[in-house]
């Protein structure tokens, strides 16, 4: 690996993965949706669920086109900017707020959004943290071992394994004791489910993706011989 190589689009990459990933987690995160279906019938999940696996996706393609090491670049800025935004979001809700009628009631509506911030900080991370590397890591071995054919086998295959990991952790340790039991494990299957299914119908969006990519970065990088430990930023 060149580890000296720029790329035109690998940093809109990077910037587009952060932006869904805090806003998918801070957003939408906390909200329990519930959806009725002609056949399935009532289907409840969290609302960040219909955002959240485009980062998926985007690690897939990071992968794919630029190897792990650079997925994992990746995977450090987003965790960095969950930390951070944990961290302000903790400083905000414990301001002293102003004596003001309309402050009053602001506050209270500010708690009940970040106010378990972070305890949605600590899943999201140690989640995204966890699900991403294993992610990133079936998807580069899956790439050596049918030796760069059938793309759908890997994204699908990597996110079969990273979303199980993702969702196992999420909303266990972000909701349990303030949901009732029955439901962080509704909600837990349901989102693993609609994560998965998400890939499988976004498979035509990231072949195409990935086509461009390789194409215009003139890369198609295979992780031979790549360190696959997280615990570095070397690209």
């Amino acid at each position: 690996m060149d580890k000296h190589r720029t790329y035109k689009y690998y940093d809109l990459v990077m910037a587009a993965f952060v932006t869904v990933l805090l806003c998918s987690n801070f957003i939408g995160a906390a909200k329990q949706a519930t959806v009725t279906f002609p056949i399935l019938g009532t289907v409840t999940f969290g609302a960040g669920v219909l955002f959240f696996p485009i980062s998926y996706i985007f690690g897939d393609i990071l992968t794919e086109v630029y190897g792990y090491a650079r997925d994992r670049r990746v995977v450090w800025a987003g965790f960095g900017a969950l930390a951070f935004a944990s961290l302000m979001a903790w400083v905000v809700v414990h301001l002293p707020a102003a004596q003001s009628d309309w402050m009053k009631s602001y506050q209270g509506q500010l708690e009940g959004v970040f106010g378990n911030a972070w305890r949605i900080a600590a899943g999201s991370m140690i989640a995204f943290w966890s699900g991403s590397f294993a992610n990133s890591f079936v998807l580069a071995k899956l790439k050596i071992r049918t030796e760069g054919k059938w793309l759908w086998v890997r994204t699908i295959g990597s996110t079969l394994v990273g979303e199980a990991v993702d969702s196992s952790l999420f909303y266990f340790i972000a909701f349990a004791g303030i949901w009732a039991t029955g439901d962080v494990l509704k909600v837990t299957v349901m989102q693993y489910f609609l994560k998965t299914g998400w890939e499988v119908v976004m498979t035509p969006v990231t072949y195409r993706v990935v086509g461009f990519l390789k194409r215009a970065e003139s890369e198609d990088f295979y992780d031979r011989k790549t360190r696959f430990t997280p615990f570095t930023l070397d690209a």
